[in-house]
């Protein structure tokens, strides 16, 4: 029991070594199993070291003077000697944690140095050093690759490796009573000792690496909730409303003792210390700000002379200064700012370069989004102006010419035709519409044309009632058929017909648009959805910008389809699936 205790009290040295090896880049290399040849020999080395500092450590055993009872001593190895130590711990570890190789790599040096050590079981347990290496390396091997080996896995492993060493010392150590009477001493004792070293060695790391797992958690989800708030707050651009949000969220979030955001010539945020004259709207203050937008540099004003406020009193003492930037060109600065020079820290300086260029690249992205929007609203609006002006002029003919002989005719298409050009002016507002109001307007068309065309057009409508709340962009459908009347049905010599087929197909709307016309050439097809191609009357884009829209919204599975034979007809159809934008209002 003696010895028990005296082995336990060298568990303090283990529970030191612990902390130190996982502040070890190399032990870290290990933890996240990137090992190479060159790893495996530095933690070869460090694990040997660890043993022999284990060995160094030992307690020394001999034989009393009047009796065969071994007592626990610590002083230099005789023959007679013997150590009872926590050799194992390293090598077993080592093992456990980087397979065979490392743990044989241990063994050898803790066992090649014990051996040297001499004492009649200098060899037995220069090989059983070996041995215990081994073993580790091969649970290692059973259990595979984990990041953290299980405690209690550890603790047997301890048991069995030391249970083989005492079998070594009794099968090799000579002379065979001092080796039985070592083994009856010493054997529970270091079993033990030892194999609760090796579960605390492995109970160490994993709390640490936890706490650090939990800590790069903790500072991603930080990083994401700021990236997420800052785009939100962003949504309009960096004015002064989103610069001071995105200031009071990264003072809340950092801790810093002030927060400012500029652009080119003033303030627009200012939160925390020295809000009193740091004011939105007023012009930049300092030359330290001035100095950043100038170069497009991070500086880092660590005195108040060197920030240069001109304000009397100022509480600012030091700062962080990042420049931000949209396609290489400074359009303002971050500023993080500190009241005493000794609160900032090297970390500080890596945040706020790293939040500036989230800032920066989420302004990109803002613009890129807003200039999105800007030509999908340009593509509606050339769509609008693709109108031909002979459609008004024929339609007003028309109207005039059915005003004597068919009055309510006249009224009729009057009212559609105001209908058409209000619903044509209204589709920039909206990103969808349903498809009731879209087949709408596409009436609301095909009525004017058919007041022209009289017996010669006639048109049919197969649409599926319950997909009439089916969500689509604007301007999708009655570009179809407007392409459909102009170009399909152009000097066809029997009657055009056009049918709108709207139907459900494995969770789509199925949109159709055919008609019997002269047909599209295969040739043609190829360019028409990819391309604007030149048109004697119109813009030649309407089917290009439909396509790029559907697309956009739904993915390629939306993108327009045409299947046409020449003097037979021409079918575009596409599909807005049901559960995603297109799904039923």
């Amino acid at each position: 029991m003696q010895l028990l205790f005296l082995m336990i009290e060298h568990i303090g040295l283990i529970v030191a070594i612990a902390f130190i090896l996982t502040r070890l880049t190399t032990f870290r290399n290990l933890i996240d199993h990137k090992l190479d040849r060159w790893t495996i020999i530095q933690l070869s080395l460090v694990f040997g070291l660890f043993g022999i500092v284990g060995t160094y450590t030992g307690i020394s055993i001999r034989p009393s003077t009047d009796s065969l009872l071994w007592i626990p001593r610590v002083e230099a190895i005789g023959f007679e000697e013997a150590l009872a130590n926590s050799r194992v711990v390293g090598v077993v570890i080592g093992g456990l944690l980087g397979g065979p190789w490392v743990g044989l790599g241990a063994g050898l040096i803790a066992g090649i140095h014990r051996t040297l050590l001499g004492g009649f079981t200098g060899l037995a347990c220069g090989i059983s050093t070996v041995a215990e290496g081994l073993i580790a390396g091969l649970v290692y091997l059973k259990i595979g690759n984990r990041r953290i080996l299980p405690t209690s896995k550890a603790f047997m492993t301890g048991v069995v490796a030391e249970t083989s060493q005492m079998l070594i010392i009794l099968l090799v150590a000579r002379p065979w009573e001092s080796a039985v009477a070592l083994v009856q001493v010493i054997a529970l004792p270091m079993i033990l000792a030892n194999s609760l070293g090796i579960a605390l060695f492995v109970v160490i790391i994993r709390t640490v690496i936890h706490e650090e797992d939990r800590i790069e958690a903790n500072q991603a989800q930080k990083v994401l909730h700021i990236a997420d708030q800052m785009l939100v707050n962003l949504s309009r651009g960096l004015t002064e409303e989103s610069a001071t949000q995105i200031s009071k969220l990264l003072l809340k979030t950092t801790g810093v003792s002030a927060v400012s955001i500029t652009d080119h010539e003033k303030i627009l945020s200012h939160v925390g210390l020295g809000d009193d004259h740091h004011l939105p709207g007023h012009t930049v203050l300092t030359d330290a700000t001035k100095k950043v937008l100038r170069t497009g540099k991070l500086y880092i004003p660590k005195s108040l002379a060197e920030i240069h406020c001109p304000q009397k009193g100022c509480p600012l003492a030091v700062a962080i200064i990042v420049p931000l930037k949209k396609s290489d060109q400074v359009i303002g600065v971050l500023k993080f700012y500190f009241s005493n020079a000794k609160q900032i820290k090297p970390v500080d300086e890596e945040v706020a370069q790293g939040l500036g260029k989230l800032l920066s690249h989420q302004l990109e992205v803002v613009d890129a989004q807003n200039h999105a929007q800007l030509i999908r609203e340009a593509e509606i609006k050339a769509l609008q102006a693709q109108i031909n002006p002979h459609f008004l002029f024929n339609s007003l003919n028309t109207i005039v010419a059915l005003v004597r002989t068919q009055p309510n005719m006249a009224r009729k298409i009057l009212i559609q035709l105001g209908n058409f050009f209000r619903q044509n002016l209204n589709a920039s507002l909206h990103e969808f519409i349903t498809l009731r109001q879209e087949l709408d307007h596409t009436s609301a068309y095909l009525d004017i044309e058919q007041a022209r065309f009289t017996e010669r057009l006639s048109v049919k409508l197969e649409i599926n009632p319950l997909l009439e709340n089916v969500l689509l962009p604007p301007l999708t459908l009655q570009p179809l058929v407007e392409n459909g009347i102009r170009h399909g049905l152009k000097g066809l010599e029997k009657n055009g017909e056009i049918i709108i087929h709207v139907t459900e197909v494995e969770g789509c709307a199925l949109v159709s648009v055919k008609d019997n016309g002269i047909g599209i050439s295969p040739e043609r097809i190829s360019k028409l959805l990819h391309t604007q191609i030149e048109s004697q009357e119109g813009t030649g884009m309407a089917l290009y910008n439909v396509n790029q829209r559907l697309m956009y919204h739904f993915g390629e599975e939306s993108q327009l389809h045409i299947d046409s034979e020449l003097e037979q007809g021409t079918c575009v159809w596409f599909k807005i699936p049901l559960q995603q934008g297109g799904g039923i209002a």
